[in-house]
């Protein structure tokens, strides 16, 4: 029976151990650590603007949102869940039948143009913020004709937002959906 009981208080020990270990001291650190080397990606990355005196948090730089009207930059496809569908499974290829459908519809001088990836495919996340720049540049003519301003506003509020590679080598070059229309409404980001 010693032996049991020794067995017993050596697995008790030992789960309370890695419950402090795993439960509270690296989630502390790691938490800590992000605070301290990545302060605005470890808060949210909220994003503040400020119009007629007022300033604001209007969301995040890093999850999409959903934009429907024609006066704006329209990310990706909002999946509202992560997907990994195969890209030649039936079901991918409906889905983006479907978008390319929705854009003839959405803008109907789209039609006979060949529309940017990014923006008939949802993302892994279901919530990615930025486009391509290519898929940007495609709204342009959209945006200015319902706004009622050039062309080349557009394109520089695009430029202004358009983030290069990581570490210049990583990934590919994006724009951030939300900024470019925080902006195009006229409001001044803090960052």
């Amino acid at each position: 029976m010693k032996k049991g009981k020794k067995t017993w208080i050596a697995a008790l020990l030992c789960m309370l151990s890695m419950t402090l270990i795993c439960g509270l001291l690296y989630p502390l650190v790691m938490t800590v650590s992000a605070s301290l080397l990545f302060p605005e990606q470890a808060n949210g990355s909220q994003l503040t603007v400020t119009r007629n005196g007022k300033t604001q948090n209007v969301g995040s730089a890093l999850i999409g949102q959903s934009w429907t009207k024609p006066e704006y930059l329209i990310g990706r496809p909002n999946s509202g869940a992560p997907t990994n569908r195969s890209a030649v499974s039936d079901e991918q290829q409906q889905a983006v039948a479907d978008s390319v459908a929705w854009w003839h519809a959405f803008d109907p001088q789209t039609r006979g143009k060949d529309i940017p990836e990014d923006l008939v495919t949802a993302s892994g996340s279901g919530v990615d913020p930025e486009i391509s720049p290519q898929a940007a540049y495609f709204q342009v003519e959209r945006i200015a004709r319902v706004r009622k301003i050039s062309q080349q506003s557009v394109r520089k509020i695009i430029d202004k937002y358009t983030t290069g590679k990581t570490f210049g080598f990583l990934g590919e070059e994006r724009v951030n959906v939300l900024k470019v229309n925080l902006e195009l409404d006229g409001y001044t980001i803090s960052e």
